[in-house]
C-alpha cells in the first residue's frame, strides 16, 4: 500500500465475548508498529475479533470491495492494475488501487463509487476512508465458519504497489464530474435568488422541529430534500446526516448504503421537483 501510517480496526460484532468492552479498537500505527503488534492482534483475532486496516488521513488509494476474480482480472486488463489484491473470503476479492497523486476526500469519495460502479464492487463501501480486511488473519463472520469450527484466512494474492496505468486520466474524469456537479448546484441556487441572503436550515434544525415527531429517519430525508435543493453538494449533505449516531442501522457498510439511500431519494425529489416547475 506505500502508506507510512495506517489505522487498524478490530471490530468485534459481540463485545461482550471480547477481551475489552468495545466494538471497535482502533490503532493508529506505522508498519514497524503495526508489525511488531501481529501476536496481540492474533490473540484478538481468536477470540473474535475481526482485522481491518486503511491509510491514516488523505491518501493516495482506494480500495474497492466485494469484487469476483472476474472483475480482478477486468481490472488487470483494462489498466486499473490493483497496488494489491485480498481474498477475503473463497471468490470474494478487495482491490486497492493507487494512484499517482493524494487525493482530497471528495475527489477520493468519488473516485472509489466510480469504480465500484465500473468494475461491479460494493457501491455502499464506496467512500475515502473505508477499511479493508487486513491480510494474514482470519474472516470471523458466523456465515464463513466451517462445520469443524474454523474460519477462513483473509489471503493476501497480489502486491505490487504500483500506480496503476490509468490513474492520471481517469482521476481528471472525476475532477471533471465533480466539476460539472457543483456547477449544477450553482445554477440551482440560483432558481432561489430571494433566498440567498436568509440563513440556510441545517439538519439541527430540522431535528429541533416537532413536526418531525424526532423520527431520525424522516428528518434525514427532509433536511436532504432542503439542503440539495438550495445547492448544497451531495458530500456535505451526507456529513450532516451522519452527525448523528446511526450505529441502529448496522455495521459500518449499512450506515453507508442508508445515507446514500436517502441522499439518492432526495436528490431524485428535487429533480422531479424542478423538472415539474419547468414544463
Amino acid at each position: 500500500m506505500g502508506s507510512e501510517i495506517f489505522e487498524v480496526g478490530l471490530f468485534s460484532p459481540d463485545a461482550s465475548t471480547a477481551t475489552t468492552g468495545a466494538v471497535m479498537i482502533l490503532r493508529t500505527w506505522d508498519a514497524e508498529t503495526l508489525i511488531r503488534s501481529i501476536p496481540w492482534m492474533r490473540l484478538q483475532n481468536l477470540q473474535g475479533r475481526n482485522l481491518y486496516v486503511r491509510p491514516h488521513g488523505e491518501h493516495d488509494l482506494t480500495m474497492v470491495d466485494d469484487l469476483k476474480r472476474e472483475s480482478i482480472d477486468r481490472m488487470f486488463a483494462s489498466g486499473f492494475k490493483p497496488a494489491a489484491v485480498v481474498e477475503t473470503s473463497p471468490g470474494n476479492f478487495q482491490a486497492w488501487l493507487k494512484h499517482s497523486r493524494t487525493l482530497s476526500k471528495e475527489v477520493s469519495t468519488a473516485a472509489a463509487r466510480t469504480l465500484a460502479e465500473d468494475f461491479g464492487g460494493d457501491k455502499g463501501a464506496a467512500d475515502w476512508r473505508h477499511f479493508g480486511r487486513l491480510a494474514g488473519f482470519t474472516n470471523r463472520k458466523p456465515k464463513y465458519q466451517s462445520a469443524e469450527g474454523l474460519f477462513p484466512f483473509v489471503r493476501l494474492h497480489a502486491a505490487n504497489g504500483a500506480i496503476y496505468r490509468e490513474s492520471e486520466r481517469f482521476i481528471e474524469g472525476v475532477e471533471n464530474r465533480l466539476a460539472r456537479e457543483k456547477e449544477r448546484a450553482a445554477q440551482t441556487r440560483l432558481q432561489y435568488p430571494s433566498r440567498r441572503a436568509v440563513r440556510r436550515r441545517t439538519i439541527e434544525d430540522f431535528r429541533a422541529n416537532s413536526l418531525y415527531g424526532g423520527d431520525g429517519t424522516r428528518i434525514d430525508l427532509a433536511y436532504a430534500i432542503y439542503a440539495l435543493a438550495h445547492g448544497s453538494p451531495d458530500e456535505q449533505v451526507k456529513a450532516a446526516i451522519r452527525s448523528r449516531d446511526l450505529s441502529h442501522k448496522g455495521d459500518e457498510k449499512r450506515q453507508t448504503e442508508y445515507v446514500e439511500r436517502t441522499v439518492s431519494k432526495a436528490f431524485s425529489i428535487v429533480e422531479r421537483n424542478t423538472a415539474g416547475r419547468e414544463r
